[in-house]
């Protein structure tokens, strides 16, 4: 009897020591059930997930528990008291990204922020088929420009936020990584690892780091681990690429040679005296013979089946009716690669408790090119791991680790070697493959078709060489070891006790990158023949550390919410590179400088560049409605003379929250009013050259001699400049945000930002023997508008649907310049009262009907330098010595049109950005409408030059060997409108997954750079900032289906 009633004792005790727990957790959004959320008794690891009704159930739950931790990814983790029966209901982390940014050394939320900022999620940036994530940022964000950017694989855009801020300094803006400055290769940051990435955009955002967030900063923070089991994250994507825009327009072999025809027609009347009634014969004996023939031994390169006399009507000047084509063989298509492939897996595994938390991940990329050999693989892996340890201490880390591996072709040049240039230039006549005298193929003793290299071919159409052979033959190729690290530990914030928000943190973080790079030409073929082939190989390695120590204090009292932070930050950089070229090999195909005979060059060199910092700033707000900033940090950088070393730079912004006013409580339609401004100063001094001390005159090495038995020596060729100084930018910012009705939103900030005391880097000329010098030159002015409205038109229905529009202004003025008033640099200028880079080029007035010149409008300039009368004229050197600003490339609105819809398990975004306004100087265009070398490709606008006395037309008269000169004709307009990415997804039935053994799954269509509307066909109007383009790598559409799945 005593042994049972003991019995139910212990029973009774055991029932009152543990609780049981019922409940189900939902979503906000839809209302609908959670299935997979993990459901975690906090301090311990007992835990469950919900089933496919999004009910969970626990039990033998220690009484000492109070708390149930609920997580899903894709959601914000709530924290609620433990009850027996409970309903959960989780909110979309879009929901907190939204209010929580990530901000300069630490986090706030996003209403109580005086600066600049906009934050883009996961959500949007996994929509995008990219390898480098700069990509991602075109048309998210106002106020930010990106370049389209090369095509090559693996490449990124550059980045501009508020438009220019120096003449000749880097433009890039400050990449911080997990809370650290990033100095490694963007394109090693797997895209799939990012969390969100803000833009800070001013100096209340901005200053406190100091003069490198002189252009803004991009703020990227990866994925963390979340309490609960284990989560596998498996994702595939599979796409097919192709040109993003089409070609330029150029004539076939038929209008080629009726073109042709009538410039050296043109040349026999003009130069020759001939009447038209005998010019035309003489002409095409002309392209016939002599030294202007262009069809090659025999006329092997015309293409026709009818002899060049008997092709074309001396008369008409048209090719004959029944004339029929022996080949027709184009270069370009040659060059390209069938619809190129991309392929990318990546595997994620993320867990831990209420503790430790972890995220683990690994992925692939394999990404072809529009050009054939041209290739880019990305090999990375990603571990970060964030640890309470004590009530005390929490630390963490994270590493990166990415193997870049590229084969890519020459481009943004005029050079043969530029597969971009060369086959777009090559006439249509010209075969890429060697030709019998019926115009059949011919092969080698292995099938292959023979490469003809054009012995015969006139120089215009690159005699002796065959720039599709060159990608076979040729080799560019660079492999990347790229290894970042960033650890930290916060010590402090004990609660109910005096050293409550009181915290000390420090962080390091490193960058460490590898690289190897070759260039090798041929000696068979190409700009190597003459000496028997080269190769360049270098290698170079990038480290540096950023370590910083942050005292930080955040107290509230009552109303009163005070932020404090102090600390100390050291970075230092080190760039080594080491190069050596040799020619002379035996034969093709040997990659190993071994093998060659000559050493053409040899270099390293050693690039050092540190900066110390002390940095503080204080938050403070009263009663959730007015917020004030202040933030304060001092520069000592190494590329400044002592004197000048140290810069000031600091920040203040305030913040009313309108909305939360007394006054305002009975107005139920707005749910948030908040009035902005902020004003600071930051500096810059990327400009300076870390290879050499910029104060200091400096020695250049010379050789003089035959290669490897020369004589050295070293010339003063650098003045010095010990007063050189910071570059300052003092920005401006009034904003105003206003959220109406729970579905209006907008953002509308008006922003200036002056920049003075200019770097610029001065030529002298070679005769006073100084290469030149660096110096502060004067001053200049960004001012624009940047407004984002975004409306829920549809919500809370099956059927949703949200419109976001992004539109910016931008007005860029040179204020003043320190030496002379103007700086002109070929088609660009810069002058005192006007744009940066403003196109500077003669004015076109016509085409004179009765001879087809090309007429400019002049004047004359008296004794006092005082303009006259403008006259039109057709003397090339005085319209060359009248050249007038054109404008320039910047639009007077840009930005961009979101659409996202979604019905039940489906959703579909569209993006499409547009630019109005601005000129882009096309050198691919110019070239084909004005190129005069025999053998280039000719534009099909051509036809509508002038052809005989009375044609009213804008394209003067073609002549062959003609110059040209570039007028306001060649000024395109820059206006364009894009749909830039198109993504479907489909996220299958929970309760289907659930029966697998899956949490989730998601296919994807995606389509990015689907279309491109513009002015010219052909012409890439986001190629560059400056508006020239020179025969890049054009971008690149891809269309891609995708899989995600996690369990």
């Amino acid at each position: 009897m005593l042994l049972l009633a003991c019995l139910f004792v212990g029973i009774g005790l055991v029932t009152a020591q543990t609780q049981k727990v019922t409940g189900v957790v939902i979503s906000e959004e839809d209302g609908q059930p959670v299935v997979g959320a993990s459901v975690l008794v906090k301090g311990t690891t007992q835990g469950t997930i919900t089933d496919v009704d999004g009910n969970f159930n626990l039990s033998n739950i220690p009484s000492s528990a109070k708390t149930l931790q609920i997580s899903y990814i894709g959601m914000q983790t709530q924290e609620v008291a433990i009850k027996p029966k409970m309903k959960v209901v989780l909110k979309s982390d879009a929901q907190l990204i939204d209010e929580v940014m990530v901000v300069a050394y630490g986090t706030t939320k996003k209403e109580s922020f005086t600066g600049s900022a906009e934050v883009i999620k996961s959500e949007k940036l996994k929509e995008r088929p990219i390898a480098n994530v700069t990509k991602a940022l075109d048309g998210m964000i106002a106020g930010v420009q990106t370049t389209s950017g090369s095509g090559q694989p693996g490449s990124g855009a550059s980045v501009v936020v508020r438009g220019y801020g120096s003449i000749n300094s880097s433009q890039a803006p400050l990449y911080v990584v997990d809370g650290v400055p990033y100095d490694g290769n963007i394109s090693a940051i797997n895209p799939n690892d990012i969390e969100t990435m803000t833009v800070l955009k001013d100096a209340s955002a901005g200053a406190l780091y100091g003069s490198r967030g002189a252009n803004g900063v991009i703020m990227i923070t990866t994925k963390k681990g979340d309490s609960g089991k284990v989560r596998v994250n498996l994702k595939a994507n599979w796409g097919v690429s192709s040109r993003a825009i089409p070609r330029y327009e150029t004539m076939n072999e038929a209008g080629y040679l009726e073109t042709v025809f009538q410039s050296y027609k043109n040349n026999q009347i003009i130069n020759n005296g001939l009447s038209p009634e005998i010019a035309g014969n003489a002409a095409l004996e002309a392209m016939k013979s002599g030294a202007t023939a262009m069809l090659g031994k025999d006329e092997q390169y015309n293409p026709f089946n009818y002899g060049i006399t008997e092709l074309i009507d001396p008369i008409t000047g048209k090719v004959r009716s029944d004339a029929k084509l022996k080949y027709s063989e184009d270069w370009m298509d040659e060059a390209m690669k069938s619809n190129p492939l991309r392929q990318e897996y990546v595997a994620s595994f993320s867990g831990g408790n209420d503790k430790t938390k972890y995220m683990f991940s690994l992925g692939y990329l394999d990404e072809e090119g529009l050009l054939k050999t041209t290739k880019f693989n990305r090999y990375n892996g990603r571990l970060n791991i964030d640890s309470e340890v004590t009530n005390w201490l929490k630390a963490g880390m994270s590493a990166n680790y990415s193997r870049n591996e590229s084969n890519t072709a020459v481009e943004n040049s005029s050079g043969s070697s530029n597969v971009w240039f060369s086959a777009q230039l090559m006439a249509p006549i010209f075969p890429v493959y060697e030709k019998d005298a019926d115009g059949a193929t011919i092969y080698d003793n292995l099938g292959n078709a023979v490469f003809d290299y054009g012995k015969n071919r006139p120089a215009g159409a690159n005699s002796e060489w065959n720039t599709i052979a060159t990608l076979y033959d040729d080799k560019y190729s660079t492999q990347s070891d790229n290894l970042s690290g960033r650890v930290y530990a916060e010590l402090g914030d004990l609660k109910n006790t005096f050293l409550e928000g009181l915290k000390f943190s420090v962080n390091y973080g490193f960058d460490l990158i590898n690289s190897a790079g070759a260039t090798y030409y041929n000696p068979y073929n190409g700009n190597s023949v003459a000496v028997k082939g080269s190769l360049q190989k270098a290698t170079a390695r990038t480290f540096s550390y950023t370590f910083n120590q942050l005292l930080t204090y955040d107290r509230k009292f009552g109303n009163h919410h005070f932020e404090a932070l102090v600390g100390h930050e050291f970075y230092k950089y080190r760039y080594d590179y080491l190069s050596a070229t040799k020619t002379g090999f035996p034969f093709g195909g040997l990659y190993e400088l071994d093998a060659a005979t000559n050493i053409t060059g040899a270099s390293s060199y050693q690039h050092n560049y540190a900066v110390q910092s002390v940095l503080s700033r204080l938050n403070y707000d009263f009663a959730d409605k007015y917020y004030l900033s202040a933030s304060f940090r001092t520069d000592g950088s190494s590329r400044f003379y002592e004197d000048n070393r140290w810069g000031k730079f600091w920040s203040v912004g305030g913040n009313w929250r309108i909305s939360h006013e007394e006054f305002m409580s009975d107005i139920s339609w707005i749910n948030n009013l908040s009035l902005k401004a902020s004003y600071g100063l930051q500096g810059n001094d990327a400009i300076l050259d870390g290879t050499k001390q910029n104060f200091y005159a400096w020695q250049s090495f010379y050789d003089l001699g035959y290669a490897n038995s020369s004589m050295s020596g070293a010339a003063v060729t650098s003045l010095e400049n010990k007063g050189l100084k910071w570059e300052k930018n003092a920005n401006l910012n009034i904003g105003i945000e206003a959220k109406l009705f729970d579905r209006f939103s907008a953002t509308i900030e008006w922003y200036q930002r002056k920049t003075t005391d200019m770097l610029m880097s001065f030529p002298m000329a070679s005769s006073l023997g100084f290469d030149g010098y660096n110096k502060n030159v004067g001053s200049m002015r960004n001012t624009g508008v940047d407004v984002t409205l975004g409306v829920d038109i549809f919500k809370n229905t099956p059927f949703t649907w949200s419109l976001t529009l992004i539109g910016s202004t931008i007005k860029n003025k040179v204020l003043q310049l320190a030496d002379k008033p103007e700086i002109i640099s070929g088609s660009y200028i810069i002058r005192e009262g006007e744009t940066l880079n403003s196109f500077y080029t003669a004015t076109a007035a016509g085409v004179d009907p009765a001879t087809g010149e090309q007429l400019y409008w002049a004047w004359d300039t008296d004794e006092n330098g005082s303009k006259g009368q403008k006259y039109i004229t057709n003397d090339m050197a005085k319209a060359t010595a009248c050249k007038e600003i054109q404008g320039s490339r910047i639009p007077d609105l840009y930005g961009s049109i979101g659409n996202t819809f979604k019905y039940k398990d489906f959703d579909l975004s569209i993006l499409c950005t547009y630019s109005i306004g601005g000129k882009v100087l096309d050198g691919v265009y110019d070239t084909l409408l004005y190129g005069n070398y025999i053998g280039q490709a000719k534009s099909k606008m051509l036809e509508r030059a002038w052809k005989k006395p009375g044609d009213l037309t804008d394209i003067p008269r073609i002549e062959i060997g003609k110059s040209y000169i570039i007028t306001d004709n060649s000024l395109i307009n820059a206006s364009y409108f894009a749909i830039k990415n198109i993504a479907l997804g489909y996220t299958l039935p929970s309760k289907w997954m659930k029966s697998i053994g899956f949490e989730s799954a998601r296919l994807t269509a995606t389509a990015d750079n689907v279309v491109l509307f513009n002015h010219l066909k052909g012409m890439d109007p986001q190629y560059n900032f400056t508006g020239g383009t020179n025969f890049g790598y054009v971008p690149v559409r891809t269309v891609s289906l995708g899989i995600d799945i996690t369990f």
